[in-house]
C-alpha cells in the first residue's frame, strides 16, 4: 500500500506566481497525489491559470478570513494520509520529491509496523526572481519534538509532512504564526518522526511589512510562552538577541 498526499495550496491574486507552484504538483512522478487549491475569490487570473492547468485538482474559490482559514479549508477537504502545505509561489525541490518522501515513509513502516506521523526535511529560499537565496538560517535538526521549536520554527511549514488524522484546524487566533503553533500541536501527539534528510521544498520568500514582522515575533512569543513558560521563552530571547548583536 502507498501513502497518499493531499497538497494543499493556498492563493489570492497569484496570477505572476500560481503556475510554477501548479506545474511542480503535475511534474511529480509519484501518483497517489490529491492536489487541494484554495483562492480567496481573486480578481485577477489566478483562477483561469488553474482551471487551464490544474483540471483533476479540487478547486475552492470563495472569499476566506486570512491565509490560516483558507488553509483550515484545505484541511477539511483533504482525503490523503497524509497533508503537505504547498503555497502560491512555492515549489517541491525536483519532480521526484513526493516520490522520495513516500519511499520513506514506506521504508519506516516496514521496520516499525507503522507509518511515520511526521516526516521533514530542508527548504531553499527563493526570491520573487527565482533567484536561490539558499537553505533556511534555521537548520532542521536530526532529532526533532515538540520541544526543538523552543529554539525557533526550525523547520519550514512547506517541508513540514504531516498524518491527516493528526492534524488539526488552525487557531485562527493567531494572524501571521498559527503554522508555527500548529506544527507543535502536532508534534505534541507524534510517535514518530523522521527526519528525510532532503531539500523538500523551494519557498518563495516575498518578504514582511516592519509592522507584521513585529506582530509575529510577539504571537510567537506568545506559544512559546504557552507551551514552554515564561522563562524558557525569555532565555532563548535574550540569548538569540545576544547571538545577532555579537
Amino acid at each position: 500500500m502507498q501513502p497518499k498526499f493531499s497538497i494543499i495550496t493556498v492563493c489570492y491574486q497569484a496570477e505572476d506566481c500560481i503556475k510554477k507552484t501548479l506545474l511542480s504538483v503535475i511534474e511529480q512522478t509519484y501518483p497517489e497525489i490529491e492536489h487541494i487549491i484554495v483562492d480567496g475569490a481573486s480578481t485577477d487570473h489566478t483562477l483561469e491559470i488553474v482551471n487551464a492547468l490544474s483540471t483533476h485538482a479540487k478547486v475552492l474559490s470563495e472569499p476566506d478570513n486570512g491565509i490560516y482559514d483558507a488553509m483550515n479549508k484545505g484541511l477539511s477537504m483533504a482525503t490523503g494520509d497524509y497533508v503537505w502545505f504547498l503555497n502560491a509561489g512555492d515549489i517541491f525541490d525536483s519532480e521526484y520529491t513526493v516520490q522520495r518522501v513516500a519511499e520513506c515513509c514506506m521504508e519506516y513502516g516496514s521496520m516499525s509496523e507503522q507509518w511515520p506521523d511526521v516526516l521533514y526535511g530542508d527548504t531553499r529560499i527563493v526570491d520573487d526572481q527565482d533567484r536561490d537565496m539558499g537553505l533556511r538560517r534555521l537548520r532542521p535538526p536530526k532529532r526533532l519534538t515538540w520541544k526543538s521549536f523552543k529554539n525557533g520554527m526550525l523547520v519550514c511549514h512547506q517541508a513540514f509532512v504531516a498524518k491527516r488524522e493528526i492534524a488539526p484546524p488552525y487557531d485562527l487566533s493567531y494572524r501571521f504564526s498559527a503554522d508555527f503553533d500548529w506544527c507543535i500541536r502536532i508534534l505534541k501527539k507524534s510517535r514518530l518522526v523522521v527526519d528525510t534528510d532532503q531539500d523538500l521544498a523551494n519557498y518563495l520568500n516575498m518578504g514582511t511589512t516592519k509592522r507584521n514582522h513585529k506582530a509575529s515575533l510577539m504571537e510567537r512569543f506568545r506559544i512559546m510562552r504557552k507551551y514552554y513558560g515564561l522563562f524558557t521563552t525569555l532565555f532563548r530571547h535574550f540569548t538569540f538577541i545576544f547571538i545577532r548583536t555579537r
